[in-house]
């Protein structure tokens, strides 16, 4: 089985890693790739890998990630258009109308046609569906034999997902909206790459608990969260949005700007305690990565309580769950002096990540789903 994972990425992210790596445009796209593969960013290469490791054909394409999509064109041989922009009217100061130049990016959608056709792939797996518009699903439907998708984020609003043969998802009650739509959907966890391990070490640098996570319009609980326990509790914080905060709030004190990919992994490894709080659209459901990336490196979790999470851990034993902001501020005051039983609610929830979270186990998962649908 052939199957091609369309995935995005973060704009900041894309900033700041070809900051990093100023020499990439020069390397040829299959080393540009890995690199950028190797950031371990999101699910990163995570799915193709395990796929393979299973026995089929599989790879990912970032498509947003212009200079690699471009790379990868050239190497084609492909002729694409270039960048092009044209005016359109903006408001100033909210209220002045204002010319103002506006980027149209027509290399997207036809640079991923063009893999999309070369890859011809049995299938065309979506990590960001409200990304990908219905029109351009509809258009590649004779070169793929399997639409999927994956979301477990606000839905944007017009949203069509009427293309997709399917659509998964880690929130249960996204999947029963779903097929009360007539769309086909599954219950689908997300889950730990244990190859990060051997990419992580011990640094100088101990963090007695920290929060890595964005904070947006979105995140209104969450701020309000974060603010009560900054109120009696010192930890470390990383994110966007911290300029959506009050600029009096403690927690500027201990932002320390953004984390992706490996360097969030190497902050979580070297933290004692990782607080987590869910985004509101997961009602009360628990689902999101930080569940499996704190676990899995080994670090004592402790995160909101949500009805489902004792299918996924073991709450005491393998996690630790808060009811409000003041419980959780007693719990962290409890397990920093209480360091062996931290460590060992640590190692369980690592040993349950690593027994029954895995992305090896999830692909395992997500073979037998499209197997079945590409059966009948």
């Amino acid at each position: 089985m052939k199957i091609l994972i369309i995935d995005t990425y973060y704009y900041q992210f894309l900033r700041n890693f070809y900051i990093r790596h100023p020499d990439l445009p020069f390397l040829p796209y299959s080393e540009h790739w890995r690199i950028l593969m190797d950031q371990c960013f999101g699910t990163a290469d995570f799915y193709s890998s395990n796929l393979i490791s299973l026995g089929h054909e599989a790879t990912e394409v970032v498509a947003n990630c212009e200079m690699l999509q471009r790379h990868w064109v050239r190497e084609k041989g492909i002729g694409i258009g270039e960048r092009k922009a044209r005016w359109t009217i903006g408001i100033r100061k909210g209220f002045i109308p204002w010319p103002q130049r506006m980027q149209i990016n027509d290399w997207f959608y036809p640079i991923l046609k063009a893999q999309i056709k070369h890859y011809i792939p049995d299938v065309l797996h979506i990590q960001d569906m409200n990304g990908i518009s219905s029109v351009f699903l509809h258009e590649i439907r004779p070169h793929v034999r399997l639409i999927t998708g994956q979301i477990a984020c606000p839905i944007a609003q017009k949203s069509d997902f009427s293309e997709y043969d399917l659509v998964l998802s880690s929130f249960p009650h996204f999947v029963e909206r779903f097929r009360q739509q007539g769309i086909s959907s599954e219950y689908f966890n997300l889950g730990f790459e244990p190859m990060i391990l051997d990419k992580l070490s011990r640094q100088e640098t101990r963090y007695p608990i920290v929060f890595i996570g964005n904070l947006s319009a979105r995140h209104e609980d969450r701020i309000r969260f974060l603010q009560t326990v900054s109120n009696s509790v010192d930890f470390d914080l990383w994110g966007g949005g911290i300029s959506l905060i009050d600029p009096t709030s403690l927690l500027f004190n201990c932002h320390h700007g953004e984390a992706w990919g490996l360097d969030m992994y190497r902050i979580l490894y070297n933290s004692e305690i990782a607080l987590n709080h869910h985004i509101g659209v997961a009602e009360n459901y628990a689902n999101n990565m930080r569940l499996y990336e704190s676990t899995g490196v080994g670090t004592l979790l402790i995160t909101d309580h949500k009805d489902n999470l004792h299918t996924l851990f073991e709450p005491g034993k393998e996690v630790v769950a808060y009811r409000s902001a003041e419980e959780c501020i007693e719990l962290i005051n409890y397990y920093q002096k209480h360091e062996e039983e931290r460590k060992a609610i640590a190692h369980s929830g690592q040993q349950r990540t690593l027994r029954k979270h895995t992305y090896f186990h999830r692909m395992q998962e997500l073979v037998d789903i499209v197997t079945a649908l590409l059966r009948q």
